[in-house]
């Protein structure tokens, strides 16, 4: 490994190893989550197509991803995932945390709040095990701009996961190739007073009590 990439490994195990908040403040991570989504929903020009939200299994929200000082193209940041069951039924959040290589947005700029669409259950559950590579493992793809807008020669879905970050204070598509994603099981612990396992909470609604926090930001989604 080169001198290059051992910096890049020290810094990116530093981002993520120093929270970026205080287990105490989880509620206020949901609640920022919740305020990313329905900002997201919110736009004027409909960003989000229809037929993405009512097909979407999962959904992802991750605020204020930032930019390491020395990480050259480094981003860090640490959110929510909640999946849908059969009846529709939105699962409490589990935490999960997204960390690699420089990505570029469509609209330019820097990201500071993320979306994402999982289109398939699989690509939630391959998520569970040990994460993923966004691009590599799981294919990801910049989500598409308008409700009503046609997806082209993807229009069959073909991606597993569909991405939008918030630049300039506007949402738009953003290519994610090579970022990683993984469960936080330390804070999904934490925030819901008890050990919990991820997939349980996701697949089968597994915990003692969920949160305020929680039932808003579920509130928020179709």
């Amino acid at each position: 490994m080169n001198g290059r990439r051992v910096i890049s490994a020290l810094v990116a195990f530093g981002l993520l190893s120093q929270p970026l908040f205080a287990y105490g403040d989880l509620d206020r991570k949901v609640d920022n989550a919740r305020l990313a989504y329905r900002e997201l929903l919110q736009e004027a020009d409909d960003v989000v197509p229809r037929r993405l939200l009512d097909d979407a299994n999962c959904i992802g929200v991750i605020p204020n991803v930032v930019k390491g000082a020395f990480w050259v193209g480094g981003r860090a940041g640490k959110g929510v995932l909640t999946c849908r069951n059969e009846s529709g039924e939105w699962s409490p959040p589990i935490f999960i945390k997204l960390w690699g290589a420089s990505f570029g947005l469509q609209a330019g700029g820097s990201a500071t709040d993320l979306v994402l669409f999982f289109m398939t259950e699989r690509s939630a559950k391959a998520l569970l095990k040990t994460g993923f590579t966004l691009g590599g493992d799981a294919s990801v793809a910049a989500g598409p701009q308008g409700r009503t807008a046609e997806f082209g020669t993807d229009i069959t879905f073909r991606a597993e996961i569909y991405s939008y970050a918030k630049s300039r204070g506007l949402f738009a598509g953003i290519a994610l190739d090579g970022a990683r994603l993984a469960p936080h099981k330390r804070a999904t612990n934490s925030f819901y007073g008890e050990t919990v396992w991820p997939q349980d909470v996701l697949f089968e609604h597994r915990v003692d009590e969920i949160p305020d926090e929680a039932r808003a930001l579920l509130a928020e989604l179709p």
